[in-house]
Order: structure tokens, then C-alpha cells, then sequence
């Protein structure tokens, strides 16, 4: 339950531990719905440049927005809830505030978010980082030690202050270190992931392609003391440039759909279902890697389906053990979807949440 949240009523819901599919016409709210779950889990919305007053609803009588969730898991059950206020924010488990987050994890696919993956290496790094990091404890620390770093001497190559190239040598020594353990992870499971795609992507699509990801780096097999040699050979060109141009944080990823670059060669359509599929390949290694499901958000994706794709996308859900959010304003995926056992109807216009099934 959530109090001026957007554009929502305040209403409490009882959620299914397997399908809940959120119906209505198009900027009805049903994404809405998501991002409060996605806020309750990760203190933040799963929109770029989205700050309080985004959020805070219109019609908000006090600038203050309230969420209240019972959440249950194998072992026990407890009450989290969340004041919203400007900048301020409080937590409380259980009636106690705290400072933690809740023990679980989100994973949120929107397919419309293609276009940047495909298009932007930065955008990709992002994904491959965030979906990394959930994964793996130390990937996430060392991801951030890194990126201190890398911050710090931008810094000193910017500003140039006395005895700089001592400190960015310092420095230098620290990515070296760090970077070498970033990428030796990342290549552990884009290897881990790879073998997951292809299967998803023929369960979904009933169509037989190969898909493969690959990490494009300078330094890949290097140990720490020459990754630490390449970056020393490029400190004059960085102190041109005002910038560290050359690390682990300007690798990218490549995804090879039967063998070609599906970032340059492939269809639109191929490039969807290929991003598709990796969203639902990562679920399945979350799973093998930490043995257990995430919580999964899906908005709108029937959109991007045929009718034979959509019902192979429902049976491919049903016989997953993991708790999936979906959106749709398309009232033949919401009668596939309503077959499921256990699977639970949301339908919301304007804000209002007319029936629950």
C-alpha cells in the first residue's frame, strides 16, 4: 500500500507469490504500480532523473508519501514500511527504524530500454555492472573501490595540483589492482551467462539461433603489474585530454546473434528479442549463482510479441518458481495470463484500482 504516490490510490493489495499481471489502458499507472515495489526494494525509482517531486502525487495534501508492505519468505514474516519527505527518508522494520535494506532482490526489464543497450556502450556497462554487482558481493566493492579511484585521478588530470603524476602514479597502481579482479569476474560470468541465452531465447521465441556475449577489453590476460605498464604509457595522453580514457570502465560487451554483431547487423526485432532474452538468461543465472529467484518486473512487453510468442512467454513464466510483476494493456495476453494457477488480476484506471482477481 502506498499514499501519494504518484498518480495511485491508496489501496492495500494482496499479491500473489507467483503472476500478478497489472491491466488498463496506456498512462493508466499499472508502470506505477512496479516502481513502488522497485522503491520499497532499492530506496530508488527504476526512471533516470527521477527525484521526489516526480514521485510526490498531485493531488498530495502534505508533501510526504507513505508505503506500507507485509512481506513473507520461507523462514519468517515482517512489516517494512517508508516516509518519504524531499530529501529525507525514513525505514522502518517491524515498526523500528533502520537504515538496511530489505532483504531481497529487484530485477526490472522494460524492453522500450533496447534502443540505449544496443546503442551505447556506457549503457551496456551499465547493465552488465548493476546485474554483476547483484551476483556477486566482492564484484560490487571492487566495482566501487574503482570507481573512486578513477574519480580521484580524473580529478588530479583535470586539475593538475602539484606533484600530481606521483599521485596519479599511486593511483595507477590501485586501478591495476582493482581492474584485474573486475575483469577476471566479468569473464567468469559472461561465461556463466552465455549458456543460459540461447535456450531462452529458443524457449520464447521458438527459434533456433545461437547467442553468445563477449567482453571487449584491452585486458583481458593481463596480470595487474602490465595492466599497470599500459596505463603508465598512457599518462602523457591522459594529461592532454584531462581524463583517464583508458581502464575496465571503458570495456564493452558484444552479443553475437549466429555469429554477426546484432548491435550492427541485426534487425530491430532481432535486437529486441536478443535483450529480452538476456534479461531472462540473467534470472536463470541469478538463480543458479545464489540459489534463488529474484523479484521480477516486466512492463509491457506483449507489445513486443506475437500472439504464438506471448503464450510461450506465459509458459515460460508458469514454470518458474519466481514472483513477476507484468504490465499489459493487451487484453489477449491478459486472458493467457489469467490461466495461470495462482496468477493474480490488478486492473487500475486512472490511478484507481477497480477489481482484483
Amino acid at each position: 500500500m502506498a499514499s501519494n504516490f504518484r498518480n495511485l490510490e491508496a489501496r492495500a493489495l494482496d499479491l500473489s507469490s507467483s503472476i500478478n499481471c497489472i491491466f488498463g489502458d496506456n498512462g493508466n499507472g499499472k508502470t506505477n504500480l512496479l516502481e513502488i515495489i522497485h522503491y520499497l526494494f532499492e530506496k530508488k525509482s527504476f526512471r533516470k532523473n527521477t527525484g521526489f517531486a516526480q514521485i510526490l502525487s498531485m493531488d498530495a495534501e502534505a508533501p510526504e508519501i507513505g508505503i506500507m508492505a507485509l512481506l513473507e519468505d520461507d523462514l519468517s514474516q515482517y512489516q517494512c514500511s517508508a516516509k518519504i519527505m524531499g530529501k529525507e527518508t525514513n525505514w522502518f522494520f517491524n515498526g523500528e527504524k533502520s537504515k538496511k535494506k530489505i532483504n531481497g532482490q529487484i530485477v526490472f526489464i522494460n524492453p522500450y530500454d533496447f534502443y540505449s543497450f544496443n546503442n551505447v556502450p556506457s549503457e551496456r556497462r551499465d547493465w552488465f555492472d548493476n546485474a554483476f554487482s547483484k551476483l556477486d558481493v566482492l564484484y560490487k566493492k571492487n566495482l566501487s573501490y574503482y570507481q573512486k579511484a578513477i574519480k580521484q585521478k580524473n580529478f588530479l588530470l583535470g586539475n593538475k595540483p602539484n606533484r600530481f603524476q606521483e599521485q596519479v602514479k599511486a593511483l595507477n597502481s590501485e586501478i591495476a589492482n582493482y581492474g584485474k579482479e573486475i575483469i577476471e569476474k566479468r569473464i567468469e560470468l559472461v561465461k556463466s551467462l552465455s549458456p543460459f541465452i540461447s535456450k531462452i531465447f529458443k524457449e520464447i521465441y521458438a527459434e533456433e539461433h545461437e547467442l553468445l556475449i563477449e567482453i571487449e577489453s584491452d585486458f583481458q590476460g593481463l596480470d595487474k603489474h602490465e595492466i599497470f605498464e599500459l596505463l603508465e604509457n598512457n599518462f602523457e595522453k591522459e594529461c592532454i585530454i584531462g581524463k583517464s580514457n583508458k581502464g575496465i570502465h571503458r570495456d564493452d560487451y558484444l552479443l553475437h546473434f549466429d555469429g554477426i554483431n546484432s548491435f550492427e547487423f541485426c534487425s530491430l526485432g532481432q535486437q529486441k528479442m536478443s535483450f529480452l532474452s538476456l534479461n531472462f538468461a540473467y534470472i536463470e543465472l541469478f538463480r543458479y549463482k545464489l540459489s534463488s529467484y529474484p523479484i521480477v518486473l516486466i512492463d509491457d512487453v506483449s507489445g513486443e510479441l506475437d500472439r504464438r510468442r506471448w503464450k510461450n512467454l506465459v509458459s515460460f513464466l508458469e514454470q518458474r518458481d519466481f514472483q513477476v510483476f507484468i504490465t499489459t494493456a493487451n487484453e489477449n495476453f491478459k486472458k493467457e495470463l489469467k490461466e495461470i494457477v495462482g496468477a493474480n488480476l490488478i486492473y487500475i484506471e486512472n490511478g484507481m484500482i477497480k477489481t482484483i482477481q
